[in-house]
């Protein structure tokens, strides 16, 4: 154990080089402790394969995949045991959402009246709503609305102008939105600060007696080195030869999910729906059901037939704002499975 109390720089380095103590102390110490908190709200431990352990280990390869980049871009406001828990939280819920079927009954918690939406937690108030958006039943046209009003800061009368409707009409279902769902959702759930005195200590002491048994962190096997190329969750950077594929709208408005990474970060362009644009190629998947899809998608592999010096990094599509499943979309790349250059997201 560690004694001497280590700064977040001194625990990053030691993230980074592998220091199985640090690892133990820190890292899934914190996790205990975040664990203990969400199994009294969702009973993980009663539930296969929720065990501190599985979503402990699955966290902990996604970071070093990623080198533990994300852990390095906290706020200076916000400590890194905050910030580890509340990345661990997504874990548990992308966990739940599998293990549930109808995880959409289960709501969260909320800061919408009282969360400074000046300050560095931005970041962390948009990850809720993404989280509300994937998890409570809504039509795509409310999913749409709260994306662009809640996370992108448009106004009504901009939304009304993009979806053919009044500004009136789109004020009065924000609201009805907002009354029914947002609040209720943010109210129950997001209502805890993981560095608040009355919780933390409580945690601790269980931490520093259940680690003592933990079984050391594991790397990923040759073996699983060895399977097939899959989209990452998150793509921050590509390679020159890459293409960032995502999920547009036929406007080309892209303000939400994967299409605004695509616009911030690797060439998309405001105004084109379909095609390469930069380092990145649009599907339309919100001009109806998902036979009006089928088409674009079918063009796009042509297209990477076409290219095979490209790399096609295949993000979700449709499977956010959208409203669709992955059951639904991806079947459509059935026919892109033996194209080397197109790679798909997991068990697509």
């Amino acid at each position: 154990m560690y004694h001497k109390q280590l700064s977040d720089k001194e625990i990053l380095s030691g993230f980074r080089r592998g220091d199985s103590h640090i690892i133990r102390d820190y890292f899934y110490g914190y996790l205990e402790i975040g664990y203990h908190i969400f199994d009294q709200r969702y009973q993980l431990s009663e539930k296969q394969n929720l065990d501190f352990l599985s979503l402990a280990h699955q966290y902990a390869i996604f970071l070093m995949e990623h080198e533990w980049k994300p852990l390095e871009d906290h706020a200076p406001s916000v400590s890194l045991k905050t910030w580890i828990i509340n990345g661990f939280r997504f874990v548990v819920l992308d966990a739940l959402k599998w293990y549930h079927k109808e995880y959409g009954s289960i709501t969260f918690a909320d800061y919408l009246q009282t969360f400074d939406m000046s300050s560095n937690l931005r970041l962390q108030f948009n990850k809720m709503i993404d989280d509300m958006c994937d998890h409570l039943p809504m039509e795509r046209t409310d999913r749409f609305i709260i994306i662009m009003m809640l996370k992108r800061g448009f106004k009504g009368k901009e939304v009304a102008i993009e979806m053919g409707m009044t500004p009136a009409a789109i004020s009065q279902r924000y609201k009805k939105l907002k009354d029914e769902l947002i609040t209720p959702y943010f109210r129950e759930h997001f209502d805890m600060d993981f560095d608040m005195p009355e919780i933390m200590p409580e945690f601790e002491m269980v931490k520093t007696c259940a680690l003592e048994e933990a079984a050391p962190f594991t790397t990923p096997t040759e073996k699983d080195m060895e399977k097939k190329r899959t989209t990452p969750e998150f793509i921050t950077s590509l390679q020159p030869n890459e293409i960032f594929v995502f999920g547009s709208n036929l406007r080309g408005m892209h303000a939400g999910g994967a299409a605004y990474v695509a616009y911030r970060n690797f060439g998309a362009i405001m105004g084109q729906g379909v095609g390469l644009q930069g380092q990145s190629y649009a599907i339309p998947t919100m001009q109806g059901g998902v036979d009006t899809i089928r088409p674009y998608v079918d063009e796009f592999i042509e297209f990477a037939k076409q290219h095979p010096t490209l790399t096609f990094l295949v993000t979700r599509i449709g499977c956010g704002i959208a409203g669709f499943t992955d059951e639904d979309i991806a079947p459509l790349f059935e026919k892109a499975h033996t194209i080397e250059n197109i790679v798909l997201p997991p068990n697509w």
